[in-house]
């Protein structure tokens, strides 16, 4: 972890801002030793697993993706429906999302492997057998917001 500190006069009570690629264990521990109050909950997705309601850490999803007319929300060993089209989530979804295909939205936070070819290009991720598919069109902004996650 980096710590950096800014002297700036011009401020009227000091700021801590908390750059993080995802919070976890550590980063709530950081947050509790300066009692911030009201930390926010991750967000979640109400996904659906026939009648029942799963409440989806937003982390924990690695991708969207059409099939069949369905959209699907795809964890590390699970499958979820979502009543959601892919446009909607584009617009609902944090920063951490985007799209790498007409049928598929990326969570770059869980990027593990980018795998270019002449005829494909492929996205693994850690822990999980799941791969997607990035399309020619999107592979050059998915490789620069790599490149920018690698800089922080």
């Amino acid at each position: 972890m980096k710590v950096r500190i800014e002297i700036d006069q011009t401020l009227a009570e000091p700021e801590i801002v908390i750059r993080t690629p995802a919070e976890d264990a550590e980063i709530r521990q950081l947050l509790q030793q300066l009692n911030v109050p009201d930390v926010p909950t991750p967000p979640v997705l109400t996904c659906y697993k026939g009648d029942t309601a799963y409440y989806l850490d937003l982390n924990e999803i690695l991708f969207f993706e059409t099939e069949e007319r369905q959209v699907n929300a795809h964890t590390a060993d699970d499958i979820f429906e979502t009543r959601h089209r892919l446009y909607e989530l584009e617009n609902l979804l944090p920063g951490s999302f985007m799209r790498v295909s007409k049928s598929a939205i990326l969570n770059v936070a869980n990027v593990f492997a980018l795998t270019h070819s002449l005829s494909s290009n492929v996205v693994a991720f850690q822990q999980s057998h799941k791969q997607v598919y990035v399309s020619r069109r999107y592979y050059p902004v998915l490789k620069r917001r790599l490149e920018e996650l690698e800089q922080l």
